[in-house]
C-alpha cells in the first residue's frame, strides 16, 4: 500500500497544493514553520480522520477560509482507493471513500493504517497513563474493529456510571438497580477489551525489545510492562470493593481506564532516569514495533511518518534507523528535516533513493 498523491485545499498555511509521491522514501525539507509537518499532518487525516496534533478540526482550516479538503490517491492490492476529507466551520466532516459516504469514522480506521513518530510523542513518556493508553488503543483499533466498539461502549458506560456517583452525592438518593445495570456493562466491555490489551501486549513487547536492541546496539537495557487491576483481580470484586470510594470521589476508580505502561531503563523508570537521546530511542522502538505489529496483523505495510526525528540522535542511531526502514520491511516513508544536505548525505551513505520536496512558507517544490 502506499499513497500515490495527495492534494489539499486552505488546509493550515497551504491555499492549494498538489504532489505526486514515491512509493519509497520522501522526504520535506525546509525551514522550521514553513510547512512541513502539515504534510505530514493531511497524510494522517487521512488514514486516522483526525489530525496527530489538534482534535479540533475547524483550526486546521487556513486562516481567512471556510473550509479545508484533502484528498489521496492510494495504491492497495493492486486498485485505487480514493479518500477525501472535508471540513466546513460549523459543519459536521464529511469523510468519503471512493465517492462514498461514510457512516461512520470508525469504519474507516485500519483501512489505510499509519504510523508516525513525532517530536510530540515524548508525551507518551513524560505525560500521565492517559497518554499511553492511546498509543495502545491506536495500535489494536488499526486492526480490530470489534476492539474500537467495545471501547467506544464502555467510555459511554463509564461516563454514565460517574454520572450517577455525582447524582447520587448530590442529591443523597442511592439507586442500586440502575448502578447494578451500568456495573453489568462496564464489566462486560471492560474484561473484553483487557483480554485484548493484555494478548497483545504479549506480542508486541517482543517485538519492541527487538527494535529498541537493532537501534541502541544492546547498549542498554530497557523494560515495557503492562499495568492493570484486572492483572490480579476480577472486575465485578473490584468494582464491589471500591464502592464506597467511589462514592466518595463521586467516579469509577477501579477499571481498564487505569491500565498503564511501565517504561524502564536499567531497571529505573525512563522518565527520570533516561536522556534524552534514549527517551528518543525507546519512543522510536515503540512505534517500530507498531508497525511490525501492524504489518503481522493486516499483511501489508503501513505508511510510516517521520516528524523531525534525527534531533538528539546520534550518528549511528541515525544511520542504524534509516537502514532499518529503508530495507524491505518498510514500505512508503515520508520524512521531514530542516536540511536536505543532511537528508542527501544519510541516504546516499545508505545507498537508497529519496524523492525530495522543498517546502517554503506553504509552496512545495519537487
Amino acid at each position: 500500500m502506499y499513497l500515490q498523491q495527495l492534494s489539499f485545499i486552505n488546509f493550515k498555511n497551504y491555499a492549494e497544493a498538489e504532489i505526486s509521491l514515491a512509493e519509497g522514501v520522501n522526504a520535506f525539507v525546509g525551514n522550521n514553520g514553513a510547512g512541513k509537518t502539515n504534510l505530514l499532518d493531511a497524510v494522517h487525516y487521512l488514514s486516522l480522520c483526525k489530525s496527530y496534533f489538534n482534535p479540533i478540526d475547524s483550526q486546521q482550516i487556513k486562516q481567512g477560509a471556510d473550509f479545508f479538503m484533502i484528498n489521496g490517491v492510494f495504491q492497495k492490492n493492486g486498485s485505487k482507493e480514493v479518500v477525501a476529507c472535508g471540513v466546513k466551520r460549523n459543519q459536521k466532516k464529511q469523510f468519503k471513500r471512493n465517492k462514498k459516504d461514510y457512516q461512520r469514522l470508525a469504519d474507516h480506521i485500519g483501512l489505510l493504517p499509519l504510523v508516525m513518530i513525532s517530536p510530540y510523542d515524548i508525551s507518551i513518556i513524560i505525560e500521565g497513563s492517559e497518554e499511553r493508553r492511546k498509543f495502545i488503543d491506536n495500535v489494536i483499533s488499526q486492526t480490530d474493529h470489534q476492539y474500537l466498539d467495545e471501547l467506544i461502549a464502555y467510555n459511554k458506560v463509564l461516563t454514565n456510571r460517574n454520572a450517577l456517583l455525582k447524582q447520587i452525592a448530590d442529591t443523597g438518593r442511592y439507586d442500586p438497580e440502575l448502578l447494578a445495570v451500568f456495573d453489568e456493562q462496564i464489566i462486560a466491555s471492560g474484561k473484553k477489551i483487557f483480554e485484548k490489551r493484555r494478548a497483545f501486549m504479549e506480542t508486541f513487547t517482543a517485538i519492541f525489545n527487538r527494535h529498541y536492541q537493532f537501534i541502541s546496539e544492546d547498549a542498554e537495557q530497557v523494560e515495557l510492562n503492562y499495568e492493570s487491576q484486572l492483572l490480579n483481580d476480577d472486575f465485578a470484586a473490584l468494582l464491589k470493593k471500591s464502592m464506597e470510594r467511589d462514592r466518595i470521589l463521586e467516579r469509577t476508580t477501579m477499571g481498564i481506564h487505569k491500565d498503564d505502561l511501565q517504561f524502564n531503563i536499567h531497571s529505573m523508570p525512563m522518565k527520570k532516569f533516561g536522556s534524552q537521546g534514549q527517551q528518543k530511542s525507546f519512543l522510536i522502538a515503540l512505534k517500530l514495533a507498531q508497525y511490525t505489529f501492524l504489518t503481522q496483523k493486516n499483511g501489508f505495510k503501513p505508511l510510516l511518518l517521520l516528524d523531525d526525528i534525527f534531533d538528539k540522535l546520534d550518528d549511528n542511531r541515525v544511520t542504524k534507523l534509516m537502514q532499518m526502514v529503508s530495507n524491505n520491511d518498510f514500505g512508503q516513508v515520508f520524512i521531514t528535516d530542516t536540511s536536505s544536505a543532511r537528508v542527501e548525505g544519510i541516504f546516499e551513505k545508505i545507498s537508497v533513493e529519496v524523492k525530495l520536496f522543498k517546502v517554503t512558507e506553504g509552496n512545495i517544490d519537487a
